[in-house]
């Protein structure tokens, strides 16, 4: 055990300490502030004093503060649905994607299609990952990023 030395502390007895660090704060009470502070700090966590007489102002380097952007990776988000236009009456209806490719009838005209590629898909529909709420985007981005109107979550339309 010749790397650890054995010190006094005022509140709990003896304290191991390693050696090479004989000056560092061993615990107890501010010196400015009276507040009672845990070992090895520098710094006294409610008034910013120097805990250690041995060290001055220009021997402690504090770092600057650089502040990182953020990164938000977009989530796929794959479309619970498709607004389409009904190819007998042209009104928009909104169809969930598990009745893709079976027919489906025009509740305005009650006209019979196939929800298939050959309707014309007006907007699509998609819940945010993020807050839940259902989004609604034109066909024109799918495959794009984007971000939710409602709480800015970043997201990619699937196609």
């Amino acid at each position: 055990m010749d790397s650890i030395i054995s010190m006094q502390s005022d509140s709990s007895g003896s304290i191991n300490v390693p050696k090479g660090v004989q000056g560092a704060w061993q615990g107890g009470p501010c010196h400015q502030c009276g507040d009672d502070m845990p070992a090895n700090l520098v710094h006294c966590q409610s008034c910013r004093a120097l805990l250690n007489s041995e060290l001055t102002e220009d021997s402690v380097e504090i770092p600057t503060f650089v502040p990182l952007k953020e990164i938000h990776r977009a989530q796929a988000v794959p479309p619970r649905g498709h607004y389409v236009q009904c190819p007998g009456c042209q009104a928009e209806l909104k169809i969930n994607a598990k009745y893709k490719n079976a027919r489906v009838t025009c509740r305005f005209c009650d006209h019979c299609f196939t929800y298939d590629t050959s309707v014309t898909i007006t907007a699509i529909y998609a819940d945010c990952p993020h807050c839940r709420k259902q989004l609604r985007a034109s066909g024109e981005y799918a495959g794009q990023r984007v971000a939710c109107r409602f709480c800015s979550g970043p997201l990619m339309l699937a196609d």
